[in-house]
């Protein structure tokens, strides 16, 4: 099947059972089990490898190759070892979309599964195949039906047991696995070759950025000023973070990685924009034009420096100032002078920063080409996964 061809369509659910599938109770596909034992305490940096329930929905979707916890061996005889190909669901979470969730464990070394893990050793169906059908459409919602409790929601095994479901043949089941598993490894390539090149990026602002690495034809010493030397004008936005207008005309900055629509626009400037408050607390966007900005978000610009240089350094270094200079409370945030008196180190031509920026934005180009051919990837592979899972897509014998 070529990329180009996979085009999003409504899938359907188990209420339009595909020809030829036949309803069966988990409980004859298999045998289940309960994890035990396993607390927080007993976990070791090194050991025997585990698993514990909050993994299933925090660490690990659809499979299970890779192990976050370990136990010494004291502590095996009071815990249940766990094989290739068995399924675990978590019996435990704080919220019912975490009830349930269900992943193969795909390791050929010995595990062993914590309290509130339940174990699904299947027999008569493919394991991976059922570890996507468990997490998806009817099947993923009659899990979350049987979840019980408030502050901490539960699901049993003897329940989990009991639920019925519409089913492919064996055989139609094997088939399906390793079409899905074509987009896997794909995407796996590619998020490997991302983290090579954002490991490359770092090396290079690391290097660039501190003047240890010269560019050809530059050999002048380094500045050490403050940001308000490089930048004339310091300003924040005036609005609260909700005024935003779904498809409005100018940009509108919050302290969200993310930026909104506005009718209204305040600045018509070229400008760096920090988040003066929360969770992505210093994150710095670039933007030229026409935006409006909320109050705690820091508008920069007239800027004597290479505006994009600037925003390297402000990348690379800002979070190291902040952590110094923070003010807590209930939401984190940083004042105006955390800004103005931050040092740094800068090249005396403005020549040398826009190389500098060059090499740089060359390097987040190319990191940025490959996340967008990741997004299509991912999203061709949730479009199978839903279609075959749901026998919207039929694979052939």
């Amino acid at each position: 099947m070529r990329l180009k061809n996979i085009m999003p369509k409504n899938n359907k659910s188990q209420k339009n059972i595909p020809s030829g599938w036949q309803e069966v109770k988990l409980a004859d596909l298999g045998v289940f089990s309960k994890g035990a034992g396993i607390t927080k305490d007993q976990l070791t940096e090194n050991g025997h490898n585990a698993v514990r329930y909050g993994e299933l929905y925090t660490r690990h979707h659809f499979h299970i190759k890779k192990i976050y916890s370990h136990i010494p061996s004291s502590v095996i005889p009071t815990t249940k070892k766990i094989k290739y190909g068995d399924i675990l669901f978590a019996g435990s979470g704080e919220t019912i979309d975490e009830i349930g969730k269900a992943a193969t464990y795909l390791l050929d070394e010995d595990c062993y599964a914590g309290g509130d893990v339940i174990i699904f050793s299947p027999k008569k169906a493919d394991s991976l195949f059922l570890s996507y059908f468990l997490n998806i459409g009817e099947a993923r919602k009659k899990l979350r039906e049987l979840g019980q409790g408030q502050s901490v929601v539960h699901i049993y095994k003897k329940d989990i047991e009991n639920i019925k479901l519409y089913l492919p043949l064996l055989a139609e089941q094997k088939r399906t696995v390793p079409v899905i598993n074509t987009w896997e490894q794909a995407i796996e390539k590619l998020s490997q070759k991302i983290r090579v090149k954002k490991s490359i990026k770092k090396g290079l602002m690391q290097k660039l950025l501190t003047g240890k690495v010269r560019l050809a034809g530059f050999n002048d010493e380094w500045n050490s000023i403050k940001l308000s030397d490089v930048c004339k004008r310091f300003r924040t936005g005036k609005l609260d973070a909700n005024a935003m207008v779904d498809g409005g005309k100018y940009r509108f900055y919050t302290c969200a990685k993310n930026y909104y629509r506005i009718d209204e626009y305040a600045f018509d400037t070229e400008a760096l924009l920090v988040s003066g408050n929360g969770a992505n607390l210093g994150y710095v966007h670039y933007y030229k034009g026409r935006f409006n900005a909320y109050q705690r978000t820091y508008v920069l610009d007239n800027f004597i420096s290479d505006i994009i240089f600037t925003k390297y350094i402000l990348d690379e270094y800002l979070h190291k100032r902040i952590s110094e200079e923070k003010c807590d409370g209930n939401t984190p945030y940083i004042k105006m002078d955390t800004l103005t008196d931050m040092k740094i180190k800068m090249p005396k031509t403005k020549e040398e920063q826009a190389a500098i920026a060059d090499v740089i934005t060359t390097a987040d180009e190319e990191i940025e080409v490959l996340e967008k051919k990741l997004a299509i990837l991912k999203g061709q592979k949730k479009y199978l996964l839903n279609n075959l899972i749901t026998g919207t897509i039929r694979t052939k014998a």
